[in-house]
């Protein structure tokens, strides 16, 4: 029937095929370890180590014990051989999680090969609980509660096995490996497609802000934001040549529009694995940043992860094993203009190789922030367990790679000297915020549906501690220039870029008939034209507007930004992040926080101009006609294309930004 030890702040059960590790790890929090090797791993992946335990107790005996951590206790019970092993959890004394009898217990471990194992851990479900976090993907599903989720990035999904509940607490699964989580009517269960055990850490506080301390606690916090970064961002599928990018960066001067960056997207290379600018269509670097930083703008520079055997760097990678490899021996994980495979972010001598690559052909030019495209990565076929990482097999670690890639980039430039450190990457893993890691969602479509999701996205991602996000304004995939649909889609996508943590415009519009000719040679060429006076007068007015307004709140940007890199509290937040004990706040999905003193409700459909809006307790100022309403009320409010709704908390300063 297993036996329970009792130990200094932690709990030990052992029975036939299953070893149990219950532990205090930091504040109000339990880490919990299950394999059924005959020992538990140290591995801790991307975790922090532990801030010290105050007050842990352990008492009981050999059947049944607890460890309590603050308000965090968790109890288990030797019991009869099948049913034994049952762990509960409780915050402040109420059960949270109690684990799921389902049969003989050695189903939650499937033998895979040599001492890794098939994992699930299965939780009874709670009613009326709410679950919010997962990372981001092309879905509506805000309140994971009644949802599954395949651990798995790809473009357009960021998967980060991380959970806030509305009862209080938080849960991360600390295994990298590709698997799935399933919050249903009848259970929440955890999945590893591989793995040496199961690891995972549940945590709580009195307020969502409590939580979210403890998971930055564990995983690291974002550094300091850099100033720049909260200005507006111009970027487009692609500047083909130097004068084109120095053309568009000129005229935006000229029309006196506050610029802050301009990004030199995909195939400005020579090679897929050069990392370095073709000379015939970016002749002079040196003088392009010069001429830039006397605009006051900062270029950002694409960086793909692939690499082909036509790149000069190929054979010396290859035969260093800095690439990824399959397990078998074939050549090629993703089929771009030739076939492409990999570098191996996981393995430090590639890191620093390809920083050395990168600090000699952009850095040295005056290039100090990087865009991590393909940061998943995309290999084709999806199946990650034919590929060998330098930590492992995929469906063990594959779920690493953002992690390393975005480390990649932000110990070199941090060696060099830099402080102010931000890459945008298409991907994440818990600790990516520590890196300096931008998220954005990936190359998504062109309409409303993307939209309304790129809002539920980026509510998730900050409920995963990544402070950091944005959306392609406009969205990526077919957006019509001339189309007055996608012109009304575009205003309304810059009125949530106005109240995103990142503002960036990019897209692959579709090109125009009166665009030029591609330069000769251009391997893949420009989409249609992207900047803000492209898309009609009209738009063109109201959108310098907005970005007008952007510049009047980078000050209140900063402050929450401060905020984040200190406490993890994300500046795009839930309703109920601020509000925790209105139960409304709970069910909103198309309506959020910007901190704590500005309430935004974006239009998201075709021709609409009226919607409804609930107010939470106190005094609510519309930026619309400066109108005061009381809250605990929902109210209906129209916005013609030109304008947008947002509610500022009476007596805050920062309204008048919106003057």
């Amino acid at each position: 029937m297993g036996k329970i030890v009792l130990g200094k702040n932690k709990l030990t059960f052992q029975r036939r095929d299953e070893l149990v590790v219950i532990e205090a790890y930091g504040k109000n929090c339990l880490r919990c370890r299950t394999t059924r090797n005959s020992v538990v791993s140290d591995e801790s992946w991307t975790l922090q180590p532990p801030l010290p335990v105050e007050d842990c107790v352990v008492e009981g005996d050999e059947s049944f014990a607890s460890i309590t951590n603050g308000d965090m206790k968790a109890t288990i019970e030797a019991g009869f051989p099948w049913y034994g092993g049952i762990v509960c959890f409780y915050r402040k004394g109420k059960q949270i999680l109690k684990t799921k009898y389902e049969g003989d217990y050695t189903n939650k471990y499937v033998h895979t090969e040599g001492d890794h194992y098939a994992i699930k851990v299965i939780f009874e479900a709670n009613e009326g609980e709410h679950f919010y976090g997962l990372g981001q993907e092309t879905e509506d599903a805000f309140d994971r509660k009644g949802s599954t989720c395949n651990l798995l990035h790809y473009n357009t999904k960021s998967a980060i096995p991380f959970l806030y509940s509305s009862l209080g607490y938080g849960f991360f699964w600390n295994n990298p490996s590709p698997g799935r989580c399933e919050t249903t009517r009848n259970h929440t269960m955890w999945c590893s497609d591989s793995a040496y055990q199961a690891d995972y850490l549940v945590f709580s506080g009195d307020k969502p802000s409590d939580v979210m301390k403890i998971y930055a606690d564990l995983t690291g916090y974002a550094p300091q934001f850099p100033q720049w970064a909260s200005g507006f961002w111009q970027c487009k599928l692609r500047y083909e040549s130097q004068k084109e990018l120095l053309e568009v960066a000129r005229e935006y001067k000229r029309r006196g529009i506050p610029i802050s960056a301009i990004v030199i997207d995909f195939f400005h290379w020579t090679e897929q694995g050069e990392w370095k600018f073709d000379p015939k269509y970016w002749p002079d670097p040196a003088a392009m940043c010069r001429e830039l930083e006397e605009m006051d703008i900062k270029p950002v520079v694409s960086i793909w992860p692939t690499i082909n055997p036509n790149s000069e760097n190929f054979r010396e990678m290859d035969e260093k094993n800095m690439l990824v490899r399959t397990e078998n021996g074939q050549y090629g994980t993703f089929s771009f203009y030739g076939q492409q495979t990999f570098i191996d972010t996981m393995n430090p001598e590639t890191r620093k190789f390809v920083w050395e690559k990168i600090k000699e052909n952009y850095y040295q030019y005056g290039i100090r922030n990087f865009w991590l495209d393909e940061a998943e990565p995309e290999v084709h076929p999806q199946q990650f367990g034919h590929l060998h990482f330098y930590l492992g097999n995929g469906a063990q670690t594959a779920m690493l790679y953002p992690y390393y890639y975005v480390k990649m980039l932000y110990e070199g430039l941090q060696e060099a000297g830099e402080t102010e450190i931000i890459s945008l990457t298409r991907a994440a893993y818990p600790g990516s915020q520590k890196y300096g890691a931008a998220v954005w969602n990936g190359d998504i479509m062109s309409d409303w549906n993307a939209l309304r999701q790129s809002v539920t996205s980026g509510l998730s991602m900050g409920m995963c501690g990544i402070p950091w996000w944005n959306s392609d304004i406009g969205g990526f995939l077919s957006g019509d220039t001339q189309s007055e649909e996608f012109r009304e889609l575009l205003v309304r996508w810059f009125q949530f870029g106005l109240f995103s943590p990142i503002m960036r415009l990019h897209g692959a519009r579709l090109r125009t008939p009166d665009q030029p000719e591609p330069n000769p040679g251009i391997i893949e060429r420009s989409g249609g034209p992207n900047e803000i006076w492209v898309f009609g007068e009209e738009n063109y007015r109201i959108i310098k507007s907005i970005i007008e307004t952007r510049e009047k709140l980078r000050p209140y940007i900063m402050k929450y930004m401060d905020i984040a890199s200190k406490t993890g509290s994300p500046l795009m937040r839930p309703m109920f992040y601020d509000y925790e004990t209105d139960e409304v706040c709970y069910t909103l999905e198309d309506q959020y926080m910007f901190g704590e003193d500005i309430l935004f409700a974006p239009i998201m459909q075709k021709g609409q101009t009226e919607r409804e809006v609930y107010l939470p307790e106190g005094r609510w100022v519309s930026v619309l006609d400066k109108k005061v309403y009381e809250g605990k009320q929902t109210v209906k409010m129209h916005a013609d294309i030109s304008q947008y709704i947002a509610f500022v908390k009476d007596g805050s300063d920062v309204l008048e930004a919106f003057a």
